[in-house]
């Protein structure tokens, strides 16, 4: 019973490092998806400025301020459920130190009879809030796909801008340096994305 309290608490301790460091990074990306909500509103209006030369290039602006504020609402869903995610690992580590409290009294007392019907309702109650944090591993792990996605199909929209940038004429340059920057902030994220996909949080999920 203590080994196995004793791996709980453990693996527990990892997880919430794993759970703190996702946390993290999504906050940063957060932030980045701001940038980008920024530098769409600047996009556009420099492509009224450029007249209908940029007509491609404002819409697609509009499409990427839109992009910003979806990415940044499901940043907030992942945010909610890294917060589910600390209260179960919180719990379980909790747990782990009252069993093993519990154990070492109930090794050497008259208590014992008593103590092991604790310790199996403890038992029983670990393994529910284990199933919990598994599925709130796979709900994570999907509102991350989802964010994925949607992140590639904002590359897309940067990629796009940066095409479209070309028929600026005398705002082309202007237009061009904004898409690269739609561009690199919209890679810079995607990858943050995909390091979190493969996070050790994941690890058999």
């Amino acid at each position: 019973m203590a080994l196995t309290v004793g791996a709980a608490a453990s693996g527990a301790g990892a997880d919430l490092l794993r759970i703190v460091r996702i946390n993290e990074q999504i906050k940063r990306i957060v932030g980045v998806s701001c940038q980008i909500n920024i530098m769409a509103l600047n996009a556009i209006f420099l492509a009224k400025r450029a007249g209908s030369a940029a007509l491609g290039f404002g819409v697609l602006s509009n499409e990427l301020r839109v992009f910003s504020h979806e990415l940044r609402n499901c940043m907030q869903t992942l945010n909610a459920l890294i917060h589910d995610c600390v209260n179960e690992v919180s719990v379980s580590l909790r747990n782990s130190r009252q069993g093993r409290l519990l154990g070492a009294v109930a090794a050497g007392g008259a208590a014992a009879p008593l103590l092991g019907r604790v310790l199996q309702r403890r038992a029983a109650e670990g393994e529910a809030q284990a199933r919990r944090l598994s599925s709130l591993r796979r709900q994570l792990r999907r509102a991350l796909d989802d964010a994925f996605q949607m992140v590639e199909l904002g590359g897309v929209l940067a990629k796009s801008a940066k095409i479209e940038a070309a028929y600026g004429q005398s705002f082309a340059p202007s237009l061009a340096q904004v898409s690269g920057e739609f561009d690199g902030i919209v890679e810079e994220i995607r990858s943050a994305l995909e390091a979190l996909r493969r996070s050790p949080f994941f690890t058999g999920y």
